[in-house]
């Protein structure tokens, strides 16, 4: 085993570039070519620690994950301990979701122990599964928050998409425009651990435990740090399409058709020259092939449940939670 598995930083001198993931056994391959993208386009001269958080994460699948360090990108595991706070995100998904599933929804919500949990980083990165580096993160890293505590881009469904953009302005009471994706964040941890975010979003929970939003985790901290966010380039949070410029960083496949699944999705070239190698190549495949006409249907059910929701709950005359500046 890889020195570099430990977390050892060889470049002592060099600041350490944490990049979490939160994930479970389900999305392990997904987050490998995530990965692996970014290990490609990592600077030889610095040191990257990936991160994982997990609850349900296998042997097999955090040895083939470990297995991918080089010698400047380390992994790490970080499995997530039953402690008050998860009890209530716990609480919480359970009433949100069938039984099966609330573990699931959970993993969401890892990323708001960052600053808690990890107290040695002044500042980390968090980025979601279903991505893809066309750039190096550790350029990310360097952008200056200035007195904002995160960094993230304005969500692009949410703009594209009235349904959305209603339940943002009505339901939620935030500016469209400056309502943000939760897949690609820079944060502050400092910042964050100095304004108890943790403790304000399950605070939030409790307090609304009786209201069923369209995208929780994202809503309340767009909620919470509503003014406090710095608008990140889109080149960093792309979705997929037919013609990237030279500065896109990252390829971001949201909420639509996965290029796991599906033949006809831009960018998909780019997710499976980046699946090679990681250990899960073949398990990609197997899923692929096995993806039926009725998961795609069972798919598109749930997206449609989520425009349905939004579409009821941007019906509301005036918003149905708000965040209480404590």
């Amino acid at each position: 085993m890889s020195i570099f598995s430990t977390g050892v930083n060889p470049f002592r001198k060099t600041k350490v570039v944490p990049v979490f993931y939160t994930i479970s056994d389900d999305y392990a391959k997904y987050a490998a070519v995530s990965i692996n993208s970014l290990m490609k386009h990592a600077d030889p001269r610095r040191y990257y620690r990936v991160i994982i958080m997990y609850d349900k994460l296998s042997l097999s699948n955090r040895w083939r994950l470990r297995n991918m360090v080089t010698h400047n990108c380390a992994i790490e595991f970080h499995k997530m301990k039953f402690n008050l706070y998860m009890q209530i995100i716990m609480r919480y998904c359970a009433t949100k979701t069938g039984r099966g599933d609330f573990y699931s929804m959970a993993v969401y919500y890892y990323r708001a122990f960052i600053p808690r949990l990890f107290s040695q980083y002044d500042k980390a990165i968090y980025i979601d599964s279903d991505t893809i580096l066309l750039g190096d993160i550790g350029e990310l890293y360097d952008i200056d928050l200035g007195d904002k505590v995160i960094s993230a881009m304005p969500d692009l469904k949410v703009a594209e998409i009235k349904i959305f953009k209603d339940y943002v302005e009505k339901a939620l009471g935030i500016p469209y425009k400056e309502y943000v994706n939760s897949g690609v964040i820079l944060m502050d941890l400092k910042k964050l651990r100095k304004l108890h975010y943790i403790s304000r979003m399950t605070d939030m929970m409790k307090e609304y435990d009786d209201v069923s939003l369209v995208a929780p985790d994202q809503d309340y901290m767009n909620l919470i740090l509503q003014g406090k966010i710095k608008f990140l380039d889109k080149n960093w949070n792309l979705p997929p399409q037919k013609d990237l410029t030279i500065d896109a960083k990252l390829i971001h496949f949201n909420l639509g058709k996965k290029p796991w699944f599906y033949d006809d999705v831009d960018c998909s070239d780019l997710f499976w020259k980046a699946a090679r190698g990681t250990g899960f190549y073949g398990d990609l495949m197997r899923g692929k092939e096995k993806y039926s006409i009725d998961d795609m249907k069972l798919e598109e059910a749930k997206i449609a449940a989520l425009l349905k929701k939004g579409e009821e709950l941007s019906k509301t005359k005036k918003p149905i939670i708000e965040f209480k500046e404590k």
